[in-house]
C-alpha cells in the first residue's frame, strides 16, 4: 500500500510543472525499431531508451553489470545506429497552424529525418530540440528516423587535431580499446559514460528523453520565470516574466495569473506582436508561507497558472509550482582574511548537511520514478538538507527537482563539467551556451536550487594537479590557450548566462574554489579533502583538518555480501585481488589494497571475504562519522559537510553510502546518526576528553549530559552529569575531563565511553566513544539473545548481549530488505530494538538472519 501511494505521489509531483494544454501534445514512444545502419536486421526498441538496453532486451548482449561482461560490449559505441517509427496524424492536429516535433534529449550525435527530409543535426545530449514540421506531415504513414552517429567516430578526428592539448582524468579510453585517446572532452555528453573512478565505460546512444509533437495556433507560452524579487516573512514580490510566441498580432491580449484555487492574483492588458514577446506581471503575496529546507521548517509551495487570453478565449497557459524563499551565499572574509562559505536561507544561517549525487545508472532510462523517490528519501532519512548534483553526470530529470522541492532538500547544481580541460571555443562553446540557457530556463523555478556551480575540480585539475606546469614545459603556447579557454568558460560564459537568466541566484566558478587564477587552497571557500583515503592518512586526521565548507570527502567500501552475489555469483571470485573484484573497482590498481590497509590498521585482520566486506563498511562508516562530527563541532567556522558519495551507477566498490541496489551500507546508518539535529560528540586531545553538543534546532536548549565509562564486560568505571544551556545553531563545549579521572586504574583498551544527551525539548542523542584504535579494543566473546515479532510491514527484532558488542550488523539472505538500525553497538544487558522490512515471514527472518560484529571478527 505504501509503495503504491509513493508512486501516486511521484506522478502527481512530476506532472505539476510546465503543463501545456492537454490536446496540444502527443508522445511518439510507440512502434520503434532499431538496428545497425549497415545491416538490414531490425529489432523492437523501447523509447525513451538507449542502444545497450535495447540490445539486452533482444538477447544480443549480456548485462554489462554482471561479472566481466562490460568488456564484451565495447564495440557498441564504435557503430552507427538507426531508430525508426511510423505514425499517423489526425486531421485535428493538421488543422493547427503549427505542429512542432520535440526531442527532450538525444544522446548525442544524431541526424533526424521526417518523411525522408533531414530536419535536425543534434550534437548535445543536454539540449532540447524543437522543429516545426507542419509542412512535412501527412495523415498516414509518417516515417521518423533518427540516425545516431558513433560518438567515437565523430570525435576521433578532433582528438587527432588537438592531440595532447586537453586532458580528462577519469576517461577510461584504454578499457574502450582507444589507448590514450580520451575523447570525452569533445562531446557534450555525460562524462561518466566514458568511465569514472567508480563507474564503467558504457558510451551510450539513443532517444533518452521524451519525443512528442505539439500542435498550436496563434499563440503559445515558451517560458515562464517567476522571479522572486523580494522575499521576507512579511511579503513576497514576484515578477511573472512570460515569453509568448505568436503567429499573428494580438492587440487585446490579457495576461492573467491564477492561484491553485482558480482565483485571479493579477492580470495585465498588453499588445502582442507576431513573433517573440516578453511580458512581465508583478504581484505581491502578504505574509507568505516560506519554503524551508529539512530541519528548519516546511517546504511550502504555491501553484500559479499563467494564462494568455484574447477576446475571452484562452490562447495558452502554463502552470508552475514554486516555493518562496530567499537564499544568499556568504563569502565575506573571516577574521584571518580568508573567504567564508555558508548559506543563509530566509535570513537563517544554515549548516549544510548532505551528500554528492551521481546519476543512478549508466543506462539513464532505466531509472524509475520509484527509484528517484527512494534515492532522495534515503537522503532525507539520513537527516540531510542538501544534495549536490555533480558535474560529470547530467542535468537531472524534472522529477528529481520536483522531489527535492517536496522534500525540502537544497540542491547544489553543477554545470556538466568535471575533472577535465575542454576545447571552449567555436561551435563547441556556442553549444554550451545553448545548453546552459536551456537547462537554466527549465530548472530556475525550483526553490530547491540554491547554487549554480561551473563544474567539478576542473580549475583544481589545471592549477593544482600539475596539468598546467606539465604543459608549460612541453607546449607553452598550448598552455596559454587552454588556460584562456577554461577561464573564459567558467568566469565569463557560464557566469554571464547565469546572471542574465537568474539574476538573484548564486554562481561560483567551480568546486572547490578559492580565488580567480588559482586552485583551491583549503582555507578560502569550499574544500575537497581526500588525505584520508587517497593518501593513507589515518581516519583521526579528520579531527585536525578544517575548512569553511567541505563539499567533498570520502572513503571507499565494498557492498554487502548479498549485493556482491548479484554481480559476482561465482564464489571463486570472492577475493579482493581477483580479476572480477578488481574489474568492479575503478579507483585504481591499488584501491582494494588501500581499503585493506585501512581495515588492518583500524580494526585488525579479517579472516575471510565476508568479514572483509563487513570491515570495509565499518571503516567507511566510522570515517564518515568522524569527519561529520569534526565538521559540526567546528561550526560556525565550518558550515557545510557534503560527503562523497550518495549512490552508485552500477554494482561496484566505491565511496557510496548506498550500493547500486539501494541497500544502505554501514556508512549511511552512521551518517544518519551523525547528522541528527542534536549531536553529542567526543574527541580526545592530549590527556583530555572533550565533549561537545551541536544544536541545529532553531531554539535554545537546556541539555543534560550523562557520561558513563564502562568496562567491556559491563562494569561501571565512572559516571557524571552536566547541565548546560546551548544556543541555536551552535557548537558548545560541554565537558573537558582528564583521561586519568575517567579511567581510574583501567586501560583505554578495556573501556567504552557512553554519552547520553537529553534536551529540554525532549530530543535525545546517544553515542559511544573509544579512547584507542578499535583494533586495540580487547573485545570479549558475546552471547546474543534475540526475538522476532511480527508488525505491520515487517517485524521488530529485539537483541541484547551479555558483553559490549561493537557494530553489530544484521544480514538477511534476501535481495530486498531494510532495517531502521544496523551496525549498532550493544551495551551489556541493554536491549536494542530495530524494525526490519522485508517480504519474509518472521519465521523466515529468524532462520535466515545472521549477525557479524567486531567482536566476532576478532574471535579466533
Amino acid at each position: 500500500m505504501m509503495r503504491g501511494l509513493c508512486l501516486v505521489i511521484i506522478l502527481m509531483i512530476s506532472g505539476s510543472c510546465n503543463q501545456m494544454l492537454a490536446e496540444q501534445r502527443r508522445y511518439l514512444h510507440d512502434n520503434w525499431t532499431f538496428g545497425l545502419t549497415h545491416q538490414s536486421s531490425r529489432y523492437p526498441a523501447v523509447v525513451p531508451g538507449v542502444v545497450h538496453t535495447d540490445l539486452m532486451r533482444q538477447g544480443l548482449i549480456k548485462d554489462p553489470y554482471i561479472g566481466l561482461n562490460e568488456r564484451d560490449v565495447q564495440w557498441v559505441d564504435k557503430e552507427d545506429w538507426l531508430y525508426e517509427t511510423t505514425f499517423r496524424v489526425t486531421d485535428g492536429v493538421l488543422a493547427e497552424e503549427h505542429v512542432d516535433l520535440c526531442f527532450d534529449g538525444l544522446d548525442t550525435y544524431a541526424d533526424v529525418y521526417l518523411n525522408d527530409h533531414k530536419i535536425l543535426e543534434a550534437d548535445n545530449m543536454f539540449r532540447r530540440w524543437r522543429i516545426d514540421v507542419k509542412s512535412l506531415l501527412r495523415v498516414d504513414n509518417n516515417v521518423l528516423r533518427v540516425y545516431f552517429h558513433s560518438p567515437i567516430k565523430v570525435d576521433m578526428p578532433k582528438w587527432e587535431k588537438h592531440s595532447g592539448l586537453y586532458d580528462a582524468a577519469n576517461d577510461q579510453s584504454e578499457n574502450g580499446g582507444l589507448q590514450d585517446r580520451k575523447l570525452s572532452v569533445f562531446a557534450r555528453k555525460a562524462g561518466y559514460h566514458y568511465g569514472w573512478d567508480w563507474g564503467p565505460r558504457l558510451v551510450t546512444s539513443g532517444i533518452w528523453r521524451d519525443v512528442y509533437m505539439e500542435a498550436w495556433s496563434k499563440a503559445r507560452i515558451t517560458d515562464v520565470y517567476l522571479h522572486q524579487c523580494e522575499v521576507s516573512k512579511q511579503k513576497a514580490i514576484v515578477r511573472d516574466e512570460v515569453q509568448i510566441e505568436t503567429d499573428i498580432d494580438i492587440p487585446n491580449a490579457v495576461i492573467t495569473v491564477m492561484d491553485n484555487k482558480g482565483r485571479s492574483v493579477v492580470q495585465k492588458k498588453c499588445s502582442l506582436r507576431k513573433g517573440q514577446n516578453t511580458v512581465s506581471v508583478d504581484f505581491v503575496i502578504k505574509n507568505p508561507r516560506l519554503w524551508w529546507c529539512r530541519g528548519l521548517g516546511k517546504p511550502e509551495r504555491y501553484t500559479f497558472m499563467t494564462n494568455v487570453v484574447a477576446d475571452g478565449k484562452l490562447m495558452a497557459r502554463n502552470e508552475q509550482r514554486i516555493g518562496l524563499r530567499s537564499v544568499r551565499l556568504v563569502m565575506d572574509p573571516d577574521e584571518k582574511g580568508n573567504s567564508q562559505f555558508y548559506f543563509v536561507l530566509n535570513g537563517v544561517r544554515v549548516f549544510a548537511k548532505g551528500t554528492n549525487y551521481i546519476p543512478q545508472d549508466n543506462f539513464l532510462t532505466t531509472v524509475t520514478p520509484e527509484r528517484y523517490w527512494q534515492t532522495l528519501r534515503d537522503a532525507v532519512l539520513a537527516n540531510m538538507n542538501m544534495i549536490r548534483v555533480w558535474g560529470g553526470g547530467i542535468y537531472e530529470n524534472d522529477i528529481f527537482y520536483d522531489l527535492c522541492d517536496e522534500m525540502g532538500l537544497m540542491v547544489w547544481q553543477d554545470f556538466m563539467f568535471a575533472c577535465s580541460t575542454y576545447p571552449a571555443e567555436g561551435d563547441w562553446l556556442e553549444s554550451v551556451r545553448q545548453e546552459a540557457d536551456d537547462n537554466i530556463r527549465r530548472l530556475r523555478n525550483h526553490p530547491c536550487i540554491v547554487l549554480w556551480c561551473g563544474g567539478n575540480e576542473c580549475l583544481d585539475a589545471w592549477y593544482n594537479w600539475g596539468w598546467k606546469g606539465r604543459m608549460e614545459k612541453t607546449d607553452p603556447e598550448g598552455a596559454r590557450l587552454v588556460e584562456q579557454q577554461q577561464e573564459h568558460l567558467y568566469y565569463d560564459v557560464l557566469q554571464e548566462i547565469t546572471s542574465q537568466l537568474v539574476p538573484d541566484d548564486i554562481y561560483t566558478p567551480g568546486s572547490p574554489y578559492s580565488v580567480r587564477g588559482h586552485g583551491s587552497d583549503g582555507v578560502n571557500g569550499d574544500r575537497h579533502f581526500y588525505g584520508v583515503g587517497h593518501r593513507r592518512m589515518p581516519v583521526s586526521m579528520y579531527n585536525q583538518e578544517t575548512s569553511h565548507f567541505f563539499s567533498e570527502y570520502g572513503m571507499q567500501s565494498f557492498p554487502e555480501y548479498a549485493s556482491v552475489l548479484r554481480y559476482a555469483p561465482d564464489t571463486t571470485t570472492h577475493d579482493i585481488g581477483s580479476q572480477l573484484m578488481m574489474w568492479h573497482q575503478r579507483g585504481g590498481v591499488e584501491a582494494n589494497k588501500v581499503i585493506e590497509w585501512y581495515v588492518n590498521n583500524e580494526y585488525g585482520h579479517p579472516r575471510d571475504f565476508r568479514q572483509f566486506l563487513y570491515a570495509s563498511q565499518l571503516l567507511q562508516g566510522d570515517a564518515m562519522r568522524t569527519a561529520i562530527e569534526s565538521h559540526r563541532r567546528d561550526m560556525p567556522h565550518c558550515m557545510g559537510s557534503l560527503l562523497w558519495q550518495h549512490n552508485d551507477c552500477w554494482p561496484v566498490a566505491s565511496w557510496s553510502t548506498r550500493d547500486y541496489y539501494g541497500h544502505w551500507k554501514a556508512a549511511h546508518y552512521m551518517v544518519r546518526h551523525a547528522f541528527e539535529p542534536l549531536l553529542c560528540s567526543a574527541v580526545t586531545k592530549g590527556d583530555s576528553l572533550l565533549v561537545y553538543a551541536v544544536n541545529d534546532l532553531q531554539l535554545r536548549q537546556q541539555v543534560r549530559l550523562r557520561l558513563t565509562v564502562y568496562t567491556l564486560s559491563g562494569q561501571t568505571v565512572h559516571t557524571q552529569t552536566q547541565t548546560k544551556v546551548i544556543l541555536p545553531n551552535t557548537s558548545t563545549l560541554l565537558l573537558k575531563q582528564s583521561l586519568s579521572e575517567l579511567l581510574k586504574e583501567h586501560k583505554r583498551e578495556d573501556v567504552v565511553v557512553n554519552m547520553s544527551l537529553t534536551a529540554s525539548s525532549g530530543v535525545a542523542y546517544e553515542a559511544n566513544s573509544f579512547l584507542c584504535l578499535q583494533k586495540d579494543l580487547r573485545l570479549l566473546p558475546a552471547k546474543l539473545a534475540f526475538q522476532v515479532d511480527a508488525v505491520d510491514g515487517g517485524c521488530i527484532i529485539t537483541i541484547k548481549s551479555d558483553k559490549f558488542v561493537r557494530a553489530l550488523a544484521i544480514s538477511l539472505d534476501a535481495e530486498k530488505y531494510w532495517s531502521d538500525k544496523n551496525y549498532f553497538d550493544l551495551l551489556p544487558g541493554v536491549p536494542v530494538q530495530c524494525f526490519l522490512r522485508s517480504s519474509l515471514s518472521p519465521a523466515d527472518v529468524r532462520q535466515r538472519m545472521t549477525f557479524i560484529s567486531l567482536n566476532s571478527m576478532k574471535e579466533q
